[in-house]
């Protein structure tokens, strides 16, 4: 899933971003409301984790202004407080669900999964002969399976995300693997050969646009 994680807390956000990371899902972190509000409608996202104390807003009201704003996605609310009322409110500003800290890392696996299969929002990416489902993380060429790591899916599923267009390098570091800078350990272009490998004779899919990133494309020119 590609997911937007909005919470103020670094070390939390970290946290989140990391265990996401781990199952093969992306990330993209906002530490306000109004960093959502300009994010979310602009990008396809299939769930949003909404902090309910943020430094400019509540969540419930960001969570209001995200349905106005038309961001359909389903929202997991998290939050301290566990009483009735609290819950009815967030709900009744447009979360479809809630979670209450502590979480268990199943626990948040379990309903970002189901709230994602539930609105059937963006759950399958389709791009030529490539065929992405980021639930169940299962990749197909042609038919045929590709047998993909964690970060050689979640690569292509940022790629996927805008086919046809250049992404750039420091975007894909970000969002696969939360790096803010090139280590200089060169593991996006490792990655990219592995998955081109991978594609066989398809292996123009991904193409390298110099002095930008990569785009992934459907069609061989």
């Amino acid at each position: 899933m590609h997911v937007l994680v909005v919470e103020d807390d670094p070390k939390l956000a970290d946290f989140l971003t990391r265990v996401l990371g781990d199952e093969g899902h992306t990330t993209v972190v906002a530490a306000t409301g109004q960093a959502a509000l300009e994010r979310a409608p602009k990008e396809a996202f299939d769930a949003i984790v909404l902090d309910w104390m943020l430094p400019d807003a509540e969540g419930p009201a960001v969570a209001e202004r995200l349905r106005s704003a038309e961001v359909h996605c389903p929202i997991l609310m998290l939050t301290a407080r566990g009483e009735t009322a609290d819950k009815v409110t967030g709900l009744k500003a447009g979360a479809d669900d809630y979670l209450v800290k502590p979480f268990e890392v199943d626990e948040l696996f379990a309903r970002l999964d189901a709230l994602v299969r539930r609105g059937k929002i963006g759950v399958a990416l389709g791009v030529g002969e490539l065929q992405l489902d980021r639930l169940s993380r299962r990749a197909t060429l042609g038919g045929t399976p590709l047998d993909l790591t964690a970060k050689e899916f979640a690569l292509l599923v940022r790629l996927a995300l805008d086919p046809e267009r250049p992404v750039e390098r420091a975007k894909l570091l970000l969002d696969v693997w939360q790096l803010k800078f090139d280590p200089g350990s060169g593991v996006l272009d490792v990655h990219v050969s592995r998955v081109r490998d991978k594609l066989g004779e398809r292996s123009w899919m991904i193409e390298t646009v110099r002095g930008t990133g990569y785009r992934l494309r459907a069609e061989k020119t």
